[in-house]
């Protein structure tokens, strides 16, 4: 099991001023592989994932992740756009390991493992800025892979990729599943929710209201909010009357 299991969410709020955001989450992750978010624009996935990685602090309740008897586990983020240094490919690749307190041979070896793994090991010397839309989020996930993270955050890691890109980087989401890291994934192409995630988490205005298999969950939904937004039966902005 991951060093990032269980992640255990308890009554988790957040606000900005007067607007609530989250209204008191309550979920638990113990599954391996990838776990996905979803949810239409506002219900607070993307919040959600930065409340997790500790780039938020929540306005109230608890997150915690891995068992509380071991060191806090190790995580990366991908946001939607990677966010790179002007520099090469392998600059930021070694950029994202500094914190590591690695030796110059050891961080060179994980440079060029991690941009091998992704494909982008004859572009290393290449500006990251000038690489494609798919290389980019393939340097981002070498970035991450590098670390070697218990936990990974990505947060509609394919948004603006065509569809040969994307499955280059569901490919390598999933390599790192298989590999032992936790993913927690936000999406809103609920094929590759199918693809690649064992559960799924349906939020709405706030709140987890569902939590189940993928199969099953996108299937067959129990909860009213999460059957509206999965057949697109009422407005999103509806839901806080259901919760």
């Amino acid at each position: 099991m991951s060093a990032a299991l269980p992640i255990v969410i308890e009554g988790l709020r957040y606000r900005v001023g007067d607007m609530p955001i989250l209204n008191g989450i309550d979920m638990s992750v113990t599954s391996s592989g990838i776990t996905a978010i979803i949810g239409a624009n506002g219900a607070g996935k993307s919040v959600l994932l930065r409340l997790i990685d500790g780039l938020l602090a929540p306005t109230g309740g608890t997150i915690r992740i891995g068992p509380s008897d071991r060191p806090p586990p190790s995580t990366a983020f991908v946001f939607q756009r990677p966010g790179l240094v002007r520099a090469s490919a392998a600059a930021n690749v070694a950029l994202a390991l500094a914190p590591l307190g690695l030796g110059a041979g050891e961080r060179a070896e994980r440079v060029r493992a991690a941009l091998r793994h992704v494909g982008l090991a004859e572009r290393a010397g290449a500006p990251a800025t000038r690489l494609s839309g798919g290389e980019q989020q393939r340097l981002a996930l070498a970035r991450a892979w590098a670390r070697a993270p218990d936990l990974l955050l990505l947060d509609e890691p394919t948004a603006n990729l065509d569809p040969a890109s994307s499955h280059v980087i569901e490919d390598l989401v999933a390599s790192m599943a298989v590999a032992g890291t936790k993913v927690v994934l936000v999406s809103h192409n609920l094929g590759q929710v199918m693809r690649l995630a064992e559960d799924v988490v349906v939020l709405a205005a706030g709140l987890a209201v569902e939590h189940g298999p993928v199969r099953s969950t996108l299937s067959s939904p129990r909860s009213p909010q999460a059957r509206a937004y999965l057949t697109g039966e009422m407005p999103w902005t509806s839901f806080a009357a259901l919760s």
